[in-house]
């Protein structure tokens, strides 16, 4: 079985470095998602945390997403930090949230979305080796994970639940008016038009405009006065950990 995880990190090794920023003022703070979800090869929820934690006693912080996903579980343990910040958290879809990267953006109070990006939502999946038992056995963990991701969807768009599975199903692509109009964002952003900077071939139904040869990063923004308060690193962890199941 192809893991697109994998196949995910391989086709975008090349991108640059990633980092949590964290910038604050006395009004808000700032946060940076921009890469794929994954405590080994990328952001993980140690450094969502580190940086909420950094923000504690700020009354606003705007977490900006670009990530094409990862792994389920480091997702919800973001969600959980999320939930227990006493401020409010507006998400702001800069460029793509797909997979798991759209729990963590509906998790916020607001979620904001560039004209040009996209928000992607398909099943879970994971690559499993053993006899027919051991593969029912991961179905059936599939499925309960999909259980939980389909509460957050019908939870902020009210859709019904079989709605929900259909696009799923279908690896649904939704285009920033389309996100609005189906309650997953609020909406648009008043920024420039996104453009996409990740390699998606991994995904079987990606738009054929996000195909082409991925454009440069967008700029982060640039708050006046801006105090740094937590840089990323690399975490290590154990590779053979349950994080081999994942949204993608």
């Amino acid at each position: 079985m192809k893991n697109k995880f994998q196949q995910l990190y391989r086709d975008n090794v090349q991108r640059p470095t990633p980092s949590v920023v964290g910038l604050r003022n006395e009004a808000s703070a700032i946060i940076y998602l921009y890469d794929l979800i994954d405590p080994l090869w990328g952001i993980s929820a140690k450094d969502i945390i580190a940086a909420l934690d950094a923000a504690k006693g700020i009354p606003v912080v705007n977490l900006h997403i670009n990530s094409p996903g990862g792994d389920v579980f480091e997702s919800r343990a973001i969600m959980a930090a999320m939930q227990r910040f006493e401020g409010k958290i507006v998400a702001h879809i800069d460029s793509l949230a797909a997979s798991a990267a759209t729990s963590i953006a509906l998790a916020a109070s607001e979620v904001v979305i560039s004209q040009g990006a996209f928000f992607m939502i398909h099943n879970a999946s994971a690559m499993v080796w053993g006899d027919k038992t051991t593969m029912r056995e991961t179905a059936d963990l599939l499925e309960k994970i999909e259980g939980s991701i389909i509460g957050d969807y019908t939870g902020k768009t009210g859709k019904p639940v079989q709605q929900i599975m259909d696009w799923m199903d279908a690896e649904t692509w939704f285009t920033a008016d389309e996100a609005i109009a189906n309650g997953f964002c609020d909406r648009l952003a008043d920024t420039a038009k996104a453009k996409n900077t990740w390699n998606l071939s991994a995904f079987s139904k990606a738009p054929q405009d996000l195909l082409q040869p991925p454009a440069d990063p967008p700029a982060p923004a640039d708050p006046k006065s801006p105090e740094p308060v937590h840089n990323h690193s690399m975490t290590n962890a154990n590779a053979n950990r349950l994080a081999l199941i994942n949204s993608l």
